[in-house]
């Protein structure tokens, strides 16, 4: 019988990593988490997630930099800010939530079951492309790579959107799209610094 190790030794922390969350959430108040759990207790579907909002804050403070941006809870988050309004330390743990969606998406450790994580990168890559979003493209791809089945219980709903109008087909692009691309090089320097 093998046993799966959960604990952490202290090499394995980023140190750091809370320093990264700040940078990309804005939210400097991070470390004046006071573990009072507020936030979870507030949290409409904190029952469906690994780690509750206040042991995510722990874990980003001691450096779980791996566990933390591999957890659900960021993709389970239902960006109601009840959390960030509640939160008696100003936290703005919903911003916290969308730094770390946007990190596990650039390791690459979002769970690629999930549709919210795959709808997410499907998005940022059409807009970089053309611009502009496509919501039939986006919305098919992220079925196509989650559930493929589920195209076929999604046809009546699109069928009854094209028909009122409501479903654009076509994929629109600015007239720039260096300009874009060269927007969004901006910030990925802007974050790396």
């Amino acid at each position: 019988m093998e046993f799966a190790r959960t604990v952490k030794y202290e090499a394995e922390l980023n140190k750091s990593f809370y320093k990264e969350v700040v940078e990309s959430s804005g939210c400097d108040k991070v470390l004046e988490c006071i573990q009072c759990g507020t936030c979870s207790s507030t949290c409409p579907v904190s029952l469906y997630m690994d780690y509750t909002p206040r042991k995510l804050m722990a874990m980003i403070k001691a450096g779980f930099e791996e566990d933390a941006l591999k957890s659900k809870t960021v993709w389970i988050c239902s960006s109601c800010y009840s959390c960030t309004v509640m939160c008696p330390s100003q936290i703005k743990i919903t911003d916290v939530m969308y730094a770390l969606k946007r990190m596990a998406i650039e390791k690459g450790y979002y769970p690629k079951s999930m549709p919210t994580p795959v709808l997410a990168k499907e998005m940022n890559n059409i807009i970089s492309k053309r611009g502009r979003n496509s919501e039939m493209y986006v919305a098919s791809m992220m079925v196509l790579k989650t559930n493929p089945f589920g195209m076929f219980k999604m046809a009546p709903v699109g069928l009854a959107l094209f028909k009122k109008r409501r479903l654009h087909i076509g994929m629109e692009k600015i007239k720039n799209t260096k300009q874009i691309k060269k927007l969004l090089s901006g910030l990925k320097k802007r974050e790396a610094k």
